[in-house]
């Protein structure tokens, strides 16, 4: 009986009752439409990069997704066209986008997981977001039975979240199209640890190479590039959300970034440390990253119930000397973090 513990990032989580691989989108919607038919719970998993899933594991079908294919249209005025399957490695795509000269996607470099995961938590890092690029999401409607397509105006893209993510299990993504301009240079450096990395102003270009590999330098000093035998990188990347605050509510010294809506952006990172939680805060069997305070990491020989009692206390230590919850940003399969009490 296959193990999650065995397809996720943590390297946590229990036994599936059924397996399902889909190498192609049809596939896909085959083994899903089945599930959902006889009434059996369904599971899709990719690269398991953002998610966990408690130690009884699933009872139901797992549907993992392998489908691959890359194609490409258009022209050097509008740029490529680039149609990714679901199953794609999302850093493949990113080191194809390099080499070929397609440009906005080079400051995600190192992210985990698949690309069809990428537009559900409308993946970011370092300035750039996969909202920047989509051009349309095609998905198999679990509630409608049928397939749909969504160009980004319709996506419902946020910080961290999409349609997708706000409807929950409904739509299965089956490819993802991306808009991206042809060049040498890389989009604008919009995050200033990564402008000073490259040695340009904010706003400022750095070839597109150049950027990747600076970023990958910075995640893999942040322990968020896989790496087997660095157990700060057995972690689900990010564990929380960077929260919204009323200006009025931002604890003195912490980061801001104004929002349109009135409130700012501060840094959950920021929190956690002020909050008490350091680097390394934990025990041999969970603990944050020694090298980044977002990442909840499993030491080798932890449990879900262990990770999710960690996560619990950092919750409950921000709230305490900041007034501010933070909220997970991974799945969370067969298991729950509290909720604030009112």
């Amino acid at each position: 009986m296959p193990e999650l513990k065995d397809h996720t990032t943590l390297r946590l989580g229990g036994p599936a009752r059924d397996w399902v691989t889909a190498t192609t989108g049809d596939a896909l919607v085959e083994a899903v439409r089945t599930a959902d038919e006889a009434g059996t719970p369904v599971l899709v998993l990719a690269g398991g990069s953002n998610l966990v899933v408690a130690d009884e594991g699933f009872d139901g079908t797992v549907v993992e997704v392998a489908s691959r294919g890359i194609s490409v249209a258009g022209d050097t005025c509008g740029g490529a066209f680039v149609t990714v399957q679901a199953g794609e490695v999302w850093d493949d795509v990113v080191a194809r986008a390099v080499e070929d000269r397609w440009i906005g996607v080079e400051a995600l470099s190192g992210i985990p997981g698949s690309t069809g995961a990428t537009p559900i938590q409308n993946v970011g890092a370092y300035g750039q977001e996969v909202a920047d690029t989509v051009a349309s999401v095609r998905c198999w409607d679990r509630v409608a039975s049928a397939y749909k397509t969504f160009f980004a105006a319709d996506c419902g893209f946020g910080y961290r979240t999409s349609r997708f993510k706000q409807d929950p299990g409904r739509y299965v993504v089956l490819e993802v199209t991306f808009q991206l301009p042809l060049g040498d240079l890389g989009a604008p450096v919009r995050y200033a640890e990564l402008a000073r990395t490259l040695g340009v102003e904010p706003g400022g270009r750095a070839p597109a190479r150049d950027v990747r590999e600076a970023v990958l330098g910075l995640r893999r000093g942040k322990g968020m590039v896989l790496d087997a035998d660095d157990h700060d990188t057995w972690s689900a990347g990010s564990f929380f959300t960077n929260p919204f605050v009323d200006p009025a509510d931002l604890p003195e010294g912490a980061p801001a970034w104004e929002q349109p809506d009135g409130t700012v952006k501060t840094g959950a990172a920021w929190l956690i440390e002020h909050a008490g939680f350091g680097k390394g805060y934990g025990n041999d069997r969970v603990s944050l990253s020694t090298k980044h305070t977002l990442a909840l990491t499993n030491r080798g020989d932890a449990a879900t119930a262990d990770l999710l009692a960690l996560a619990g206390e950092v919750q409950r230590g921000v709230l305490a000397r900041f007034g501010v919850w933070l909220v997970n940003e991974p799945v969370l399969v067969g298991c729950d973090l509290p909720v604030p009490s009112a």
